[in-house]
């Protein structure tokens, strides 16, 4: 990571916090405090956020030696609102190519009921010289 935008993280502004990860399965918590929308709710964006990021990190573990990862199309279905507590995203992949890597994102709420299904395809790049690793 690049030292000079290491307290700009989106994921850290969120409350984000990475708690078990293998190359096979990533989780990963975040606050509904502080993360809401106008009608007390989880915010949407925010689940979206918690999937980019678990799923860009499963990615980056996966990767293929010398490449980056980058988010090529981030899919979100909402089922029900969290109004308090944590939410806890577990990514799991669902396919492991050379250039494409497509994972699962399962976000709950803290009594175990799905909040939100997410589908998140990353595509492996080269790493430019200069380039944050």
């Amino acid at each position: 990571m690049d030292p000079a935008i290491a307290d700009q993280l989106l994921a850290d502004k969120l409350g984000i916090e990475v708690v078990d990860w293998t190359p096979a399965r990533l989780v990963a918590t975040m606050p509904v405090k502080g993360n809401l929308q106008p009608y007390g709710l989880l915010h949407g964006g925010a689940n979206a956020v918690l999937a980019e990021t678990v799923g860009s990190i499963a990615a980056a573990l996966n990767a293929p030696e010398g490449k980056l990862v980058v988010g090529l199309e981030l899919s979100c279905t909402h089922h029900r609102a969290a109004r308090s507590g944590v939410v806890t995203a577990v990514c799991e992949p669902l396919h492991l190519g050379r250039s494409t890597s497509t994972f699962e994102i399962v976000i709950t709420e803290e009594s175990g009921k799905r909040t939100c299904t997410a589908r998140l395809t990353c595509v492996a790049v080269d790493r430019a010289p200069g380039r944050a690793k």
